[in-house]
């Protein structure tokens, strides 16, 4: 028994001993779970690091989850995202950089403080230039649902250090105005100019709005639909102006409008087009930019809404018009006052662009050319430049910009003439006016001299029975003919022999020189003229590309130009569009002198011999000079159904006002044939006689 207690006694002490160990262990794992606990929990730094982390990924709703209890409960995080998705989509915000540089001594020093202030950086690069800016924020010490006990103080200035409650910040696009065309005397031809807009503010509209949108539809000429369309978009309100139709140009009666309950008036500027239709081909015009053109230009800083050139100079000169749009991003207050500018970048606006051009004189060839199908162009014999570019029928540009009605497209759609068809760019069989490079090469080459006589018997002729049936005319019989007899009443026959003695080779080689295959220096796209199409290869061929039939086929501007060396001494010149270009000569010494001064005298002699094929040109007290010629459409020689172009090449030789002008009216058959364009041509050498 005693031993039996001595047992459960020394069993007691080792248990004790035991309980004393197990305490003691279990204090000590709690002693290094406490303390691995603490050290576990996130510093400041940590967190403030964390945080502008997750700002330059833009994550900005991990931002949010640092935010203080006091920041949570003035803005949620719906409103914080959205707030800073908005700032940074609205600048067109990129390449942001948020730093920053912690003391981590200063750190460990305020751990035991209630909060802890660190600096930091922030750049960014946006549509107007780079934002920087240094600022400070301050993180505090809160009990949360986490381990976490540091949270960001956050408040507006985080985001710009001016921004405060209530303040936005605002973005404005600084439009770059436009450049303008004007002419050579510096009239406007494409310029930005003022324009009424008629529209509806829709709680204005009265008891009675059905009549009064009757009534406005009536005066604009548009359907009631269309208002309701307009008026049914997402962005209107009741008390937003709402713009129908933008008034034509010259419209200056608005009484009428603004009688109806509703209708207000306001003003914007706009592209306009002053001589219109005359001069529609040149500048072409201008259009909202569209959804396809936005894809491919939207590198280049176009933007929804843009206005873009769609033709002409206005497509041509595009870049240059242009300019380059401004911005302005800025912090406003809750009034709407301005406050600070946070970037900006001032509006370059488009270059200005003057042409050679006299629109004056565009307006008088287009008023003699607007009944017909046809094109004109009119140079500075003397420099090159060009003085005028029509093309007839037309259309008016200022209905693109202003508004173009279902009707009016439909008709200028269906028009045979085909009004938007550039003719002044196409190219066109010549018919006799080709005939002075005809006889300006025999004269080089050596084949015709000035005294030469041919003996041609009869209207018709042929080489020999080797053409068949085919053979050339001419309309005066005359039986002895000079080189001047030839151009004056445009004789076939003189020329087809005069290319046979030369033959296929030297005919050619020769016309070539004339500029054939070679891109004419001008922003507008046309096609090189043609001699052939695959090389002369038969008499017969070479006879009828002798008087400008054949297969050649040139530009009424190209045509023009190979007038310019008989009235500079043989030098062809190049054309030019642009008022700061300067004379350029693009064939020196094409031909000599002296055959330059013969051809010359010739072609004043058409208009001044009664019988000349241009004497209905002469104006007396004017020396002019001239070649008529008509050309025939055909598939063969005999086809009676083809139809006739009509040529007229004039030139004054006036010092004070030189011209050469080249006229073109399609289908003269049965209307006169180049008789009729002559008195077209005349009326304009009579205008600047007037002047």
């Amino acid at each position: 028994m005693r031993l039996n207690n001595l047992f459960n006694k020394e069993l007691w002490k080792g248990l004790k001993k035991l309980k004393h160990f197990w305490l003691g262990l279990t204090m000590i794992f709690t002693i290094i779970v406490f303390v691995t606990g603490c050290s576990n929990k996130e510093t400041p730094e940590e967190i403030f690091n964390a945080y502008l982390s997750n700002w330059q990924e833009m994550n900005f709703a991990a931002m949010y989850q640092s935010l203080s209890k006091e920041a949570k409960a003035e803005i949620s995080q719906k409103e914080f995202v959205e707030r800073y998705e908005n700032i940074y989509e609205g600048m067109e915000m990129n390449k942001l950089q948020v730093d920053t540089k912690v003391d981590s001594n200063n750190t460990k020093k305020q751990q035991d403080k209630s909060s802890v202030s660190y600096d930091y950086k922030v750049k960014m690069e946006t549509f107007v230039g780079p934002i920087e800016f240094t600022h400070q924020a301050t993180l505090i010490k809160e009990k949360g649902d986490s381990e976490q006990e540091w949270f960001v103080d956050w408040n507006p200035s985080l985001i710009f250090p001016s921004l405060e409650d209530g303040d936005k910040v605002g973005v404005q696009t600084l439009k770059a105005s436009r450049g303008e065309i004007r002419d050579r005397n510096g009239s406007g031809v494409a310029i930005n100019d003022h324009a009424d807009v008629i529209g509806i503010v829709p709680s204005k509209l009265g008891d009675e709005p059905k009549t009064s949108k009757a009534k406005i539809a009536k005066l604009l000429g548009i359907s009631i639909d269309e208002i309701e369309h307009k008026l049914e978009a997402e962005w209107v309100e009741p008390d937003v102006f709402v713009p129908l139709v933008t008034l034509p140009m010259g419209e200056t009666n608005l009484d009428a409008f603004l009688e109806i309950p509703g209708v207000k008036i306001q003003e914007k500027t706009v592209r306009t087009y002053p001589f219109g239709e005359s001069a529609a081909h040149i500048t072409g015009y201008v259009r909202e930019i569209t959804a396809d053109q936005l894809s491919e230009l939207e590198q280049e800083g176009y933007a929804s809404g843009d206005v873009v050139g769609n033709s002409g100079l206005e497509k041509v000169f595009e870049d240059r018009l242009r300019g380059k749009d401004g911005g302005h991003i800025y912090i406003k207050r809750s009034d709407g006052s301005f406050k600070e500018t946070l970037a900006k970048e001032e509006a370059i606006p488009g270059e200005d662009i003057e042409l050679t051009i006299d629109a004056a004189l565009q307006f008088e060839i287009f008023e003699q050319l607007k009944e017909d199908a046809g094109a004109a162009v009119a140079l500075d014999p003397k420099t090159g430049a060009i003085l005028s570019l029509v093309s007839t029928p037309s259309f008016d540009p200022n209905t693109f910009v202003r508004g173009l009605s279902d009707k009016q497209w439909k008709q200028w759609s269906e028009d045979p003439n085909k009004p938007f068809l550039n003719r002044f760019t196409n190219r066109y069989s010549p018919g006799s006016v080709f005939k002075t490079t005809t006889a300006a090469v025999g004269l080089k080459t050596g084949v015709t001299s000035q005294e030469e006589v041919r003996k041609i018997v009869g209207k018709h002729w042929k080489k020999d029975d080797s053409w068949g049936d085919y053979y050339v005319t001419r309309v005066h019989d005359k039986k002895l003919v000079t080189l001047r007899d030839a151009i004056v009443y445009s004789d076939n026959i003189y020329f087809a022999q005069e290319a046979l003695e030369m033959g296929i080779d030297s005919f050619s080689n020769e016309v070539y020189k004339f500029g054939f295959d070679e891109k004419l220096p001008i922003p507008f796209p046309i096609a090189p003229s043609t001699l052939s199409n695959n090389g002369i290869d038969r008499e017969v061929q070479l006879a009828d590309s002798a008087y400008g039939q054949g297969e050649i086929m040139m530009s009424p501007l190209h045509l023009a130009l190979t007038y310019t060396p008989y009235l500079n001494q043989g030098d062809l010149l190049y054309p030019h569009l642009l008022e700061s270009e300067e004379r350029t000569v693009w064939k020196k010494s094409l031909i000599e002198a002296g055959i330059a001064e013969l051809i010359k005298e010739s072609l004043i002699q058409v208009v001044e011999d009664p019988d000349g094929t241009g004497y209905r040109a002469r104006i007396p007290g004017m020396t002019i000079g001239g070649k008529s010629g008509t050309a025939e459409i055909k598939a063969s020689k005999g086809d009676e159904s083809g139809s006739e172009n009509g040529w007229f090449i004039g030139f004054t030789t006036e010092e004070d006002s030189p011209l050469l002008l080249t006229m073109m009216v399609e289908d003269v058959k049965g209307r006169g044939g180049s008789g009729y364009v002559i008195p077209k041509v005349k009326h304009i050498f009579e205008t600047i006689q007037n002047d």
